[in-house]
């Protein structure tokens, strides 16, 4: 019997997926994330995981449905993608982009494209992990992402960025903005109540912006659509644990950030 299980339409609801199925703060941020992937099965997306309580899985679906600013058609984009903890050299990991690469194959897919970082960012795969599977760089943002893509089979089509994304700022904006989405079971309960109560209390001014459709998603102006933390314009981090107020005080810090 094979270790992995698709997630769909007829199991999700007493399955779980992945992330902060123990967390009891992000509760109804796990059923937003859940409700997201309803939506997106309609359209061909994958969730596909190891038959275990744990963090071990792969998130795709078709380019032209990703909720991420890039173009390009007949891809799979890969989203979230983690192999935790114990269960990191068992192979899982490559069994895991089997999958899709198989996926792709069966579709008559061109290849695979992901979104990951020049560095490791929070939130993201791990780029380096990508290029030794045989992916390339195919286009890069000021800020720091990079558009990574594994053909199967020729084309002259490659996907790219979307046009805002390849600046590392965001104009007239004050203080602290933020793009956030419930493609992460995280995100609703930590920016909405955590970091909104971090910054009103330090009196910061913000702007929260939750990307709510395919369209707000391929407009954004990062390429990280999960969670993106931007301040007086410039993209800062990826890092979702900015929201708690223990971890804020370090994050200002850090970035050495003018206080109001």
């Amino acid at each position: 019997m094979t270790p992995f299980i698709t997630i769909n339409q007829e199991n999700i609801d007493k399955e779980h997926i992945c992330c902060a199925f123990s967390d009891k703060k992000c509760q109804e941020s796990y059923e937003l994330k859940k409700k997201w992937l309803k939506s997106e099965f309609e359209n061909g997306y994958t969730f596909y995981r190891l038959n275990e309580r744990a963090k071990v899985f792969i998130e795709y679906g078709p380019i032209e449905q990703a909720w991420l600013p890039i173009e390009g058609e007949n891809f799979i984009n890969i989203n979230c993608f983690w192999v935790s903890g114990k269960y990191k050299g068992n192979g899982y990991g490559k069994a895991l982009l089997q999958k899709a690469l198989d996926d792709a194959e069966k579709t008559g897919k061109t290849g695979l494209v992901t979104v990951v970082g020049k560095k490791k960012n929070h939130f993201m795969s791990e780029g380096k992990w990508f290029l030794r599977q045989g992916f390339e760089v195919v286009d890069e943002t000021a800020s720091g992402f990079m558009l990574l893509m594994k053909k199967i089979k020729a084309t002259e089509k490659i996907p790219i960025f979307k046009a805002q994304t390849k600046r590392d700022y965001i104009e007239n904006k004050e203080g602290i903005t933020v793009y956030y989405s419930n493609r992460c079971p995280f995100t609703d309960y930590h920016v909405e109540t955590e970091l909104r109560e971090t910054l009103k209390y330090r009196g910061i001014p913000f702007e929260i912006n939750k990307i709510t459709t395919l369209e707000e998603a391929k407009q954004a102006p990062t390429p990280a659509t999960i969670f993106s933390l931007y301040y007086k314009g410039s993209f800062i981090t990826t890092d979702l644990s900015v929201c708690r107020e223990d971890r804020f005080e370090k994050f200002w810090q850090k970035y050495k950030l003018d206080s109001y």
